[in-house]
């Protein structure tokens, strides 16, 4: 379907196959709806490739709103530029591009400042509109209105994306490859190198060793850390961390009546320097923090917990260890400028991206994507869109 569009569909509606969720928890359904063209500083991509990322799992689940149903999931992709709205100056037809779901617009104090990736102008939240407009490009052969995720909606042939979530990138890179940098490694190699700013000698400990949790270890390593705990309750995940840097394991259910965060403690002699949480649970977080060095060491949340989830500390303990905490959204990444950088280290053979792809399936089986990931069974599969 996508290669047998018109040459000429600039500011024309086009007709393609997605992959719709139309119920929580349903199997998607791939039918053909309508994409329309894009408004003033929006873009419209052709989707090469697609890879499923845990958050795709968490919305798919969702019966109440942010869960909006008919929706076209998928935000870890990268595509091809189909025509460009008015006012969009930084990419042309052609372009190859990776969209994301946190906005780098260029134009706010944030987005210009060093110290933030947070957006001011397009802050972020989980809307099922396009950014701008607050309105949808997706409809099907109804005439129905079929909701936007995250900003992306890469489980498409085609799909509408703000100029402020897309990222120009080298058309050298493999796309299966490529599409790992619009989530999922970028956020957890991120973590490590640009919230965290981990030190060439430093311990670092990280709780979840799932893509997440293995993409820190992999932006650890390349840091220069000497010291990589992995944690988790899978003893098979020390052998996958090995490929990324993890140099000691502990299974957080053989600690006996120690909590984690005591045989860490004993195994670094008072703390790890850097410790990453990586699955989303607000205990894992307590955790990594009581296990973070005295005096200097930094607590870094990646997982995503459950609405409502809360933190507790007490201000004793926060104004006397002299620790610290924050939060890594994207992994504290500038889309436009560390994208294409993570991109070259990956071309230069530093960066580790194969490793991260443990399955490929067809458009039409992406349904096996899911379950596949559900059932634990792969860290990243890709979906090619024409294969």
């Amino acid at each position: 379907m996508a290669e047998k569009q018109s040459l000429n569909t600039a500011r024309k509606s086009i007709r393609c196959r997605a992959a719709v969720c139309r119920q929580a928890g349903e199997p998607l359904v791939i039918e053909e709806v309508i994409v329309a063209p894009p408004e003033p500083r929006e873009v419209r991509i052709r989707i090469i490739c697609t890879s499923l990322c845990h958050s795709d799992i968490t919305f798919w689940k969702l019966k109440d709103p942010p869960g909006y149903f008919p929706r076209i999931l998928g935000h870890e992709a990268i595509g091809v530029v189909e025509s460009v709205g008015e006012d969009v100056d930084e990419v042309i037809e052609g372009d190859v591009v990776i969209p994301t779901f946190l906005s780098d617009c260029g134009e706010c104090v944030d987005c210009r400042s060093k110290k933030s990736n947070i957006c001011s102008k397009l802050p972020f939240k989980v809307s099922p509109w396009m950014h701008r407009y607050e309105t949808s490009r997706f409809t099907d052969l109804k005439g129905e209105t079929i909701y936007h995720f995250i900003y992306v909606s890469s489980f498409s042939e085609y799909t509408v994306v703000d100029i402020a979530h897309l990222t120009k990138v080298d058309p050298a890179v493999p796309p299966n490859r490529a599409c790992l940098l619009s989530c999922g490694v970028s956020t957890g190699v991120g973590a490590a190198w640009r919230t965290a700013n981990v030190e060439a000698g430093s311990t670092v400990a990280i709780f979840g060793l799932g893509a997440i949790g293995l993409a820190v270890a992999e932006g650890a390593r390349l840091c220069g850390a000497t010291r990589i705990i992995g944690v988790d309750v899978n003893p098979d995940k020390f052998e996958a961390g090995k490929k990324f840097g993890v140099t000691d394991f502990v299974n957080s259910v053989s600690c006996g009546n120690k909590p984690v965060s005591e045989v860490i403690n004993e195994m670094t002699g008072g703390g790890a320097d850097y410790c990453f949480e990586c699955v989303g649970l607000a205990s894992l977080v307590h955790e990594a923090f009581a296990c973070s060095r005295q005096g200097w060491g930094k607590t870094i949340v990646v997982g995503v917990d459950k609405p409502g989830s809360q933190l507790n500390f007490s201000s004793y303990e926060v104004l006397h260890s002299g620790k610290t905490i924050t939060g890594s959204l994207f992994g504290g990444l500038k889309a436009k400028s560390d994208i294409p950088i993570l991109i070259k280290r990956y071309l230069d053979k530093e960066l580790q991206l194969d490793e991260f792809v443990t399955h490929e399936v067809s458009f039409e089986d992406i349904n096996k994507a899911f379950d596949l990931l559900i059932e634990g069974k792969s860290l990243r599969c890709v979906i090619w869109m024409d294969r």
